[in-house]
């Protein structure tokens, strides 16, 4: 028996992916056209030194034969001493190391692979050799530059395949330094914003590298020179006389100029899914800094990156939505410029539907569906064979319309090979299908009696592989007799693989897949065993040991006994140290000999085939304890403490140590009191190690300060000193602008504008105020301002709703401003969003369980920040019983852009509703058109009741209620009946199928005092639901009982007849006496007397029986049998008053819930044995079951 093991759900996933991709192919013992398998890519760019190889591999039954095409014609190989072909494989070898040339072999080749069902075709492949040319050579001048100019350094590299990499290095190949000033642009030449005297060198040297070839081709150096202010005219007067330099002014600054590109806009176009790149460089001094934004729009998140000091912005994966204008704004201290770039995102073929390889029956329909985008759009072209399909042989059996081959009652001869080729101006896309008619009846790919292990409460994954023509259908059995597995506890996927989403124990056993089409049928069993989890029951525990002391570490396992588990003990996450001191027995780590670098977290990992437990404990080394005679302490206060050296923004404070207390000084601590703002209020202010004594403070404006001192050692902190003198800083302009800056609007209309104001010693001097400026984004409006006080917040009314602004507030003093703050950016308020999701769609997954689905709306109709949608859905009616009810509305949340969502907990066979809304901070914009969708039928619970009457020497009769949730349309009952004996040993079994619409049977031609048992269920056309049971026993014949021995004719028996006889004479006297004086007949007695004392009813204390109800009973007949009741005689087994709660089900919820919140687990109850068992032993009748079998 192979074996299988399923350790994790990730693991399953995968597999369960592979198996859905094998499921596909046909197996190769079976005739079937080509299919290529491997190919070379489109734009082969290959070394020239090297021989050429041309991949071309394909599968087929018979194998398939190839053949070439270059340039468009048939490539003979034979005729080419220099090409060979692998044997079974189309694949090309091209010698290009014994004397060939590669670039005789340039060209556009494509490999054909052909059988007796068709032929498949590669790509074209375009066959380039790389190339690495020299730089041509130029004479190149000294670049003679003033100092704060601009200067571009041009590569100008040599046209290479592919292009290569360009950097710029010195002489010593150190690579020359960039920053924001100096930086190498797209096309390598380097950019100089403005030079400076320590850009002078003479090896600017330029480097372009051939990854292909692997080679290093160099630029002549470039010499640069540049000349200060203070030099330039001697230097210009002695070297470069009658220059219109001569006599240049100081160095000035100028505003920002666009170095790349020129002009104010530009054009970019760039192919979907490639990377966008777009470029501003600027000349100017200072250095400009650069900016980008998108107009009208936000630059894409997690796709946007700024490479190159901002100067690139880099766009992955672009697709037509970034399409659109994008700014770059150069900015210095004297102004700005900027540049518009268009940008127009076009896109090469794309798949929507590929064509993929049908294999049909003759007789059968189908279709190959080849759908694609693009812009422009491609066109879509077939071919069959390898042929254009217009001039290709007429199959009657196909249709072509458009992007789809329609294919209608198909023989053996229909097979081919059709291929789909979609092109634009930008490339093409080419995809092989074949159509495969076959005639077989079903195999099971899976290896019989496989072996799958799972761990407990894990998902289990049983493969049933499975091919034949037609396509065969898949049913599951678990056991050798066992019934069709359905319901909503396993999962069936469309390549016959059984889910059981969570394995129990009970889970384990057989289980059979059956395939079968009309040509056959086939079978297969695999084996599943439930393995209990590992667990750690003793974990490694934390550990403080003393230098050279001893440790040991527990990790005490408890695992399935057949499973064999391996310990590793890792240290800091790595392996144990390669020392003998570290002893690791059966479940303990033991550490010998302690040292400090022994310190760190220790790992215990439990190791099975099928999953893996680890737990950590820390250990913590400290040096052995000091000798009891030292007494040890915090240390004293520090005392003296002496203010000098006053500044403005600076003191030095000194101060003696008070006693260590047998523990050194580690460091003390510096404390201020602000006495002008905060009187009473001390605050951190530095700390210094415990061997200095002295210190210089850094001091703010308009704080009057003093100091204190706390001296710490290993045992904790000393009482603060006594504080120094007062000392009063001068006022200054605010050094800071307050923190935590935002705008956010509370109305639509309006922008609130909060900050979190400067504390008082933050204010550096009397007046604080704040400037709160604010301007809409991307508008290029000015900045409106307002100066406010002693505020944190300002409102600006009459804003559009939800739109960007940036913002910024910058402090003041009576002295003056604080440094010009930063921008944040915020948004006006949120108002309701406009429109409701459109296109809800709802699939109904089973009969508890949906998936609903909408098209987001447009962000500009959100008005406001997105958080979700809502679904809200509710009952409309059940469809098995159309009666309405209180409709009560459920919602569920989902958050951010999510279009679908699951919807648990539905009542099976009903109406339901459901609309959409989306919601943003505001609250909820309108709902979507009610949809209505319906819950297919699910099992019904079990009768409401089963009560057996009128019992007769042969029959019974059988009354009963429908159930509480049908569930569906009801198309049946079936009950269920077998005797039992005295030793309660069953009989055989009696099945009898009941119309829906009956509510009683009467059931005949029982034996006589026989005690039956009854099971009781209902049907949907979905299956059976719970049954109900019950016991009932047929009336004794007491004058078959004389009859068993013949002794009528005995003469002692007829003299004990007489006698009897006359004392049955002396009775009846004797009893209609008593009648006539109003006595009553002794029932109880005479019941008593002929009653089988094994099913005896209950009786009260005082002897008497308990009372009888009628079946006309009251509301009473509903309520649960409590503890010490009675059962109705007439044997009627009611149902709590509440049918949803989970304690009616028996031992539990096994339940769960999964990621997308739908119910997939079901309830499991006790239920009786199932009559097929055999006849086993029942047991022990409860005193509920005795009230019931009573006669």
């Amino acid at each position: 028996m192979k074996k299988m093991s399923i350790p994790t759900s990730k693991t399953s996933l995968v597999l369960f992916l592979c198996q859905i991709i094998s499921a596909l192919d046909v197996p190769l013992d079976l005739s079937q056209p080509p299919t290529i398998t491997q190919q070379s890519p489109k734009d082969y760019i290959v070394d020239p030194r090297e021989n050429i190889v041309i991949q071309c591999e394909a599968k087929g039954k018979p194998p398939p034969s190839f053949s070439w095409t270059r340039n468009g014609t048939h490539f003979d190989i034979d005729k080419d001493a220099q090409v060979t072909m692998k044997p079974n494989s189309g694949t090309l070898v091209i010698n290009i190391m014994n004397g060939g040339k590669a670039e005789a072999y340039e060209g556009v080749y494509q490999c054909t692979a052909r059988n007796e069902r068709g032929a498949a075709i590669s790509n074209n492949i375009v066959i380039r050799p790389s190339r690495s040319p020299l730089w041509t050579k130029e004479k190149l001048e000294p670049n003679h530059v003033r100092e704060g100019d601009s200067l571009v350094l041009h590569c100008r590299p040599p046209v290479g395949l592919p292009p290569p990499i360009i950097f710029w290095m010195d002489n010593a190949f150190q690579r020359l330094p960039q920053s924001e000033r100096v930086s190498q642009g797209l096309n390598g030449d380097l950019y100089f914003s403005n030079v400076q005297p320590e850009d002078t060198r003479e090896d600017y040297i330029c480097y372009a590298r051939f990854n292909h070839t692997q080679t290093i081709q160099q630029k002549q150096p470039i010499s640069v020179k540049v000349f200060s202010m203070d030099s330039l005219n001697d230097t210009i007067a002695a070297n470069l006389s009658d220059t219109d330099i001569y006599g240049a002014k100081p160095v000035t600054e100028r505003q920002p100029v666009l170095l790349t590109p020129t002009g104010s806009t530009s054009t970019k176009v760039e192919l979907r899914g490639n990377v966008l790149l777009l470029e501003c460089i600027a000349a100017g001094l200072p250095t400009p800094v650069i900016r980008w934004i998108k107009e009208g729009g936000e630059l894409p998140a997690n796709r946007t990156f700024f490479e190159n000091f901002k100067k690139t912005l880099k766009i992955i994966d672009v697709s037509e939505a970034d399409s659109g204008n994008y700014k770059c704004i150069a900015r210095n201290t004297l102004g700005s410029v900027h540049h518009v770039i268009s940008v127009t995102v076009k896109a090469a073929p794309y798949w929507i539907t590929a064509p993929r390889n049908l294999v049909l029956s003759p007789g059968e329909d189908g279709m190959l569906i080849c759908r694609a985008n693009g812009n422009p759009k491609p066109s879509i072209s077939w071919l069959t064979n390898g042929v254009p399909i217009a001039i290709a042989p007429e199959d009657p059996s196909r249709k072509v319309d458009g992007d789809t081959i329609i294919f209608s009652h198909v023989q053996e001869r229909s097979s081919a090979v059709y291929q789909c080729n979609a092109s634009n101006e930008y490339g093409y896309l080419l995809a092989n299908a074949f159509v495969n008619v076959l005639a077989e009846p079903p195999r099971i790919l899976t290896p019989a009696n496989k072996l799958y292990q799972v761990i407990s409460d894990s998902p289990a994954l049983l493969d049933c592989a499975y091919f034949g023509s037609p396509k065969p259908e898949i049913e599951w059995f678990k056991g050798v007799k066992g019934s069709i597995l359905r319901g909503n506890e396993y999962i069936f996927h469309d390549n016959g693989t059984l889910e059981i989403p969570v394995a129990q124990k009970n889970s384990a056993g057989t289980y059979t897949c059956v395939a079968r089409n009309e040509l056959g049928k086939i079978q297969n069993e695999v084996q599943l065993e439930i393995k209990d989890p590992t667990m750690i029951i003793k974990q490694p525990e934390y550990k403080v040991i003393q230098r050279y002391g001893q440790v040991s570490f527990e990790c005490i396992i408890k695992h399935d006994s057949t499973l064999l588990p391996t310990v590793t003990w890792l240290k800091d996450n790595d392996e144990l140290p390669d020392d003998e001191r570290f002893l690791v027995g059966k479940d303990n780590l033991t550490i010998m000999n302690v040292t400090d670098k022994d310190d760190g977290t220790y790992t215990c990992i439990v190791n099975t085939t099928l999953d893996s437990v680890s737990a950590s404990a820390v250990l913590t080394v400290v040096a052995a304890p000091p000798t009891p005679a030292i007494i040890y302490a915090r240390p004293n206060p520090p005392f003296d403490l002496e203010l000098t050296g006053q500044l403005e923004r600076s003191i030095d404070l000194s101060w003696i140590p008070g006693d260590e207390n047998n523990s050194p000084i580690t460091n003390f601590v510096i404390e201020y009191e602000d006495a002008l703002h905060e009187p009473g209020v001390w605050h951190y202010q530095t700390e210094v190690p415990g061997t200095q004594t002295t210190v210089q403070l850094k001091l703010s404006p308009y704080v009057n300060y003093s100091f204190r001192v706390i001296a710490v050692n290993k045992i904790g902190r000393s009482q603060p000193s006594e504080p120094s003198e007062q000392y009063l800083t001068k006022s200054a302009s605010p050094d800071e602008n307050p923190a935590n800056v935002q705008g956010i609007g509370s109305e639509p209309d309006n922008l609130v504008i909060t900050w979190e104001p400067l504390k008082g010693f933050q204010s550096n001097g009397p007046g604080l105020q704040y400037k709160v400026s604010w301007r809409q984004k991307d508008v290029d409006d000015e900045w409106t301002s307002v100066i406010v006080a002693n505020v944190s917040k300002y409102i600006v009314s009459g804003t559009p709703t939800f739109v960007p602004y940036e913002v910024k507030v910058q402090a003041l003093n009576d002295l003056g401003y604080a440094p010009e703050p930063s921008e944040v950016i915020g948004h006006s308020g949120e108002d309701l969003p406009m429109v409701a999701p459109g296109n809800v769609q709802v699939h109904v997954i089973n009969s508890t369980l949906a998936k609903v689905h909408w098209d987001p709306v447009p962000l500009k109709t959100v008005r406001g920040h997105l958080q979700g949608y809502k679904v809200y859905y509710w009952k409309v009616q059940s469809l098995s019983r159309r009666s309405r009810r209180h409709i009560e509305k459920k919602i569920l949340t989902f958050r951010g852009n999510k279009t679908f969502g699951m919807l648990p907990g539905l009542e099976p066979y009903s109406s339901y509703k459901l609309n959409v809304r989306v919601v943003n901070g505001k609250g909820e914009g309108p709902a979507s058109p009610d949809k209505v969708f319906k819950t297919p039928e699910g099992v019904p619970s079990s009768p409401s009741f089963l009560k057996i009457t009128n019992p007769t020497l042969d029959s019974l009769t059988l009354e009963w209620g429908s159930p509480t949730h049908p569930n569906g349309v009801l198309t049946s009952y079936t009950l269920k009946f077998q005797p039992i004996n005295n030793t309660h040993e069953l009989g055989p079994l009696v099945e009898i199928r009941i119309p829906a619409n009956e509510s009683s049977l009467i059931l005949k031609n029982l034996n006589y005092s026989t005690r039956y048992k009854f099971y009781f269920n209902a049907q949907t056309s979905v299956g059976s639901g719970s049954q109900i049971t019950e016991e009932a026993v047929t009336i004794m014949d007491e004058a078959m009982a004389s009859r068993q021995v013949d002794i009528a004719t005995q003469g002692w028996f007829i003299g004990l007849m007489c006698a009897v006889a006359l004392l049955i004479l002396i009775l009846l006297i004797v009893c209609f006496i008593r009648r006539n004086k109003g006595g009553k007949y002794p029932v109880k007695e005479k019941e008593d007397a002929h009653a089988d004392p094994e099913i005896q009813p209950m009786k009260e204390d005082d002897g008497t029986f308990g009372e009888y109800r009628s079946l006309e009973s009251d509301a009473e007949d509903h309520k649960p049998l409590k503890k010490g009741s009675r059962t109705p005689s007439d044997r009627t087994v009611k149902k709590e008053d509440s049918d949803d709660s989970l304690v009616d089900y028996g031992e539990g919820v096994n339940g769960q819930f999964n990621e997308d919140g739908s119910f997939i687990g079901q309830y499991s109850g006790k239920k009786e044995k199932e009559p097929a068992e055999g006849n086993e032993s029942s047991e022990a009748p409860s005193p509920v079951n005795a009230m019931n079998s009573f006669v």
